[in-house]
């Protein structure tokens, strides 16, 4: 209704002015007498044609107007535009294709320029890892309380590293995930290995016997989120143990007991930038907000489930939800 309400109003020119003539015509036939029903039988013809036109071109409007709408909800489809049926529509077709090449080539410089960044960030990163592998090596001929913590300094480096990669590669074009059904345990058992030297250093208790199960996902993206959340399990739990388990059907479970996370910041600890009070206050470990975000966004891609409950000062429980992949083997 409000579609044809808008329609009346847009030709409210063209009915006032044919109102007009109707008014005068029936003026000048009562002027010379005419008899009544010689006035009223060609008024009411008049009006059955005003009538069937205005339902012919409104339902030609309508047509267009839902065609338009779904170019909108799409924007990036290559539909054509309908028919020219006048001046403003030509003018607005051009218009139209003007901007639609004006999108195309801003959205190729910035493909370029978003792969250019991608280039050049992996060979940093491959660069980068020659110095760390070096003073890895150096550090491994001491076995000192200096050394064990630049390797822990190392080995956060990398880390972040391998966050800003993925940061970066997550919507690149260029980027593949390769799914296929994957031994859990194997890409749990890869990562804890990455963290053996801080459960040893920082002396926790890992909780963890093999879990016998394979999942649909890409083995390298699940690794990156597993690695993320012990991370964070490791970042925040002074002391205690980390525990794996597997919850029903298949929901991976990383649980800590480290100082947990406030109430008003567990809904938001999968945002961007979002660091909490923990994350704020924990002295020589600022939290980048960056991570549990990657998770987030990875997860979904992979047709992951991800969520967190916490309790102060009692710990946190991941649960990674794997069975909820709606994916294809390749």
């Amino acid at each position: 209704m409000r579609t044809f309400f808008m329609y009346i109003r847009q030709r409210r020119v063209t009915l006032m002015v044919a109102a007009l003539f109707f008014v005068i015509f029936f003026i000048s036939f009562a002027l010379y007498h005419l008899p009544l029903m010689a006035v009223i039988y060609p008024a009411l013809l008049c009006i059955a044609a005003g009538c069937a036109y205005i339902a012919l071109d409104y339902r030609r409007a309508l047509r267009k107007h839902r065609f338009l709408m779904k170019i909108a909800e799409n924007p990036s489809t290559e539909a054509g535009l309908p028919a020219v049926r006048g001046l403003d529509d030509e003018d607005y077709q051009i218009a139209i294709t003007a901007l639609r090449e004006e999108q195309r080539r801003v959205c190729g410089r910035l493909e370029r320029r978003y792969d250019d960044t991608v280039e050049y960030y992996t060979v940093w990163t491959h660069q980068i890892k020659t110095p760390i592998s070096s003073m890895k090596l150096a550090l491994q001929s001491e076995d000192s309380a200096f050394s064990r913590r630049m390797a822990s300094e190392l080995f956060r480096i990398e880390q972040y590293v391998g966050m800003a990669m993925a940061f970066l590669r997550l919507d690149s074009t260029s980027t593949d995930y390769v799914i296929r059904e994957h031994d859990l345990d194997a890409i749990i058992r890869g990562e804890l290995r990455k963290f053996s030297g801080e459960f040893i250093g920082r002396r926790l208790t890992l909780e963890y016997a093999p879990l016998n199960v394979t999942v649909l996902t890409d083995a390298k993206w699940l690794a990156f989120v597993i690695g993320q959340v012990l991370s964070n399990a490791l970042k925040y739990t002074p002391s205690g143990r980390i525990t794996i388990t597997l919850g029903a059907p298949k929901t991976l479970c990383i649980s800590d007991t480290g100082i947990g996370i406030a109430p008003e910041d567990l809904p938001r600890i999968f945002e961007r930038g979002y660091t909490g009070c923990n994350g704020r206050l924990e002295s020589g470990q600022r939290s980048s907000g960056i991570g549990l975000y990657l998770c987030r966004r990875i997860c979904r891609k992979l047709g992951h489930g991800i969520t967190a409950e916490s309790e102060p000062g009692a710990g946190t429980t991941v649960r990674i939800d794997l069975e909820s992949a709606k994916l294809e083997v390749e």
